[in-house]
């Protein structure tokens, strides 16, 4: 599987360009979007300078910061991934910019002493103690992968919205950064794994909010079962997988949240059929834990597994740890302020996040008229690149078209850090360089 890897990651594969590209949802449970957001405020005229403030520290800083980080070479499973391997301006195919490059070997679930890799390791022991050391771990390969790894092997159909520039990080035509660890899926099979749990950090284009972040972690678990497993058991293949998957994910139900009640949801993925998603009440509330369901008889043919079934599942470990520990914005998982870090230690699952900081956030109104390629996406990836972390939210409060069909936005930004108080002179300089770049980059005209 090594040297699969080592050559996804460095690029040398180059295959046919594709003329339109238009991340995958995997098993993750979308109801993190329906998290509660800050009440709606009213609609407020912003006031800007004729200039730029003379002292641009906040902005340029973050960019300074961020370009240094991406300067050097990092490793990732033995493999050195250079900045010119994945941030390539002259390629029109590329959208990566360097904040998200200098994500890139961070590997937070590698960490004992972070709530990413306690909760990680805590679903590894259910496993160990369950399956005798059946499950093969893999929490160190590498994120760059093809587009035939990221949809295709995963039978993501060829329009779906998933593959879309919008959505997912290009590196070049036909090399991504993962959408989600069932990218390694394939590889896995056709090495000979069988049973196996890859943890690892998966990226996709999102909107800025408490929940959502560009970077975060994946567990995907999956299991085969030959002929000889469910002969005697009365079922046909799939309806044994099915039973065993959800025996199996109701016991790690159990391992991380207690004695809680539960209930399945019958689903869709592209690769799983039938697909169910795992529903527990926890705290008053429904919550999905996770997604998963009987793998696709295709997946299976194609490498090397005929007449055999399997089940796989995939859970995102900020939702799970931000319930677990309370942790209210998913910001603080790449804080290294020793406020957040030293709350945690190995081992200890479910320690109650204290808040060390209440800065209030402040809010500033943008205004224009959209055009045909505008996506709220590409706002928030302009809006990231100028303020990182510092930035909270970005969140559209109004919109309106004239009579001559000109469409209007007004998105509220909110600029909150986690770790100190904002000055009045870097949000204003952070606002100044966002409208610029928005004007620029997405060519939309400033109201």
């Amino acid at each position: 599987m090594r040297p699969l890897i080592r050559s996804a990651c460095r690029l040398r594969a180059r295959v046919r360009a594709m003329a339109t590209l238009p991340a995958a949802a995997a098993f993750s449970p979308s109801s993190a979007s329906a998290a509660a957001r800050p009440p709606r405020l009213p609609l407020a005229r912003l006031f800007l300078p004729s200039a730029p403030p003379a002292a641009a520290r906040g902005a340029r800083s973050l960019r300074t910061s961020a370009a240094a980080a991406a300067a050097a070479a990092v490793e990732v499973g033995g493999v050195k991934i250079a900045r010119e391997d994945v941030v390539k301006e002259e390629d029109p195919t590329n959208n990566v910019p360097d904040p998200i490059y200098s994500k890139i070997g961070l590997q937070l679930h590698r960490s004992g002493n972070h709530p990413l890799g306690i909760l990680k390791n805590t679903i590894y022991d259910y496993f160990d103690k369950n399956f005798s050391g059946k499950f093969n771990k893999f929490d160190d390969l590498c994120p760059l992968v093809s587009v035939k790894q990221n949809f295709d092997d995963v039978l993501v159909p060829a329009d779906h919205v998933s593959r879309s520039y919008n959505d997912t990080y290009y590196v070049d035509a036909q090399t991504v950064l993962r959408c989600h660890t069932s990218a390694h899926q394939a590889e896995l099979l056709r090495d000979g794994h069988t049973h196996f749990l890859v943890t690892g950090d998966v990226y996709r284009r999102d909107s800025i909010d408490s929940t959502h972040y560009p970077v975060f972690h994946q567990m995907e678990g999956f299991r085969v079962f030959s002929p000889d497993d469910w002969s005697d058991s009365g079922m046909d293949g799939t309806a044994y997988a099915a039973a065993d998957l959800k025996k199996t994910l109701e016991g790690l139900a159990r391992h991380l949240f207690g004695a809680v009640e539960m209930r399945w949801v019958d689903t869709y993925f592209p690769f799983t059929n039938p697909s169910f998603e795992l529903e527990i009440y926890f705290q008053d509330d429904w919550l999905e834990v996770l997604g998963c369901g009987v793998t696709e008889q295709e997946i299976l043919k194609s490498n090397g597994r005929t007449d055999h079934v399997a089940w796989a599942f995939g859970l995102g470990l900020e939702r799970l740890s931000m319930v677990l520990f309370d942790i209210p914005d998913i910001r603080l998982f790449w804080s290294n302020d020793q406020r957040f870090t030293s709350q945690f230690s190995e081992g200890k699952l479910g320690v109650k996040f204290k808040p060390f900081s209440k800065f209030p956030p402040c809010y500033k109104d943008m205004s224009f008229w959209i055009n045909e390629e505008f996506t709220e996406n590409n706002l928030c990836e302009v809006v990231r690149g100028i303020a990182g972390d510092l930035v909270e939210e970005v969140k559209l409060i109004d919109n309106f078209t004239n009579k001559k069909g000109m469409t209007s936005h007004c998105y509220r930004i909110a600029y909150r850090s986690m770790e100190r108080s904002l000055t009045d002179e870097e949000i204003n300089d952070m606002q100044w360089n966002v409208r610029e770049e928005v004007k620029n980059k997405l060519k939309v005209e400033l109201r």
